[in-house]
């Protein structure tokens, strides 16, 4: 019975982690449209991000701690780093401007800590 339960609540919470990402994405396309996507994908272990040419559905450049085998045992550092190299590739091909997709996650923690690292590394959102 536990174990129902406890999937059942993994279902929702994965349902309503959608709708969210879905609903966020939604409104920041209707506003963006003349900037690329800056998407994040946060696991329990890595972070990824990419941007994205939404009109043309091409990824421009991306990062990842999982690709570029950092080795470093916290997690903010990962962010970090990651965000240091998503920053110098897209400045690289000239994108300054883009407009931040958290993707669902809260503004919050090692996603706060990747938008601060990536403004600083010279990109604007």
């Amino acid at each position: 019975m536990y174990l129902e339960k406890k999937v059942k609540r993994n279902k929702m919470t994965n349902i309503l982690y959608q709708k969210r990402a879905a609903r966020i994405r939604k409104k920041l396309k209707k506003i963006n449209s003349e900037r690329f996507r800056l998407t994040v994908f946060r696991s329990s272990r890595n972070i990824s991000a990419q941007i994205i040419d939404d009109k043309n559905n091409k990824t421009l450049v991306s990062a990842s701690s999982i690709k570029e085998k950092i080795t470093s045992k916290k997690k903010t550092d990962l962010s970090l780093h990651v965000a240091g190299i998503l920053a110098k590739r897209a400045l690289e091909k000239k994108i300054t401007k883009v407009y931040f997709d958290r993707s669902g996650y809260k503004y919050h923690g090692r996603i706060k800590i990747f938008a601060d690292a990536l403004r600083k590394g010279g990109l604007t959102f």
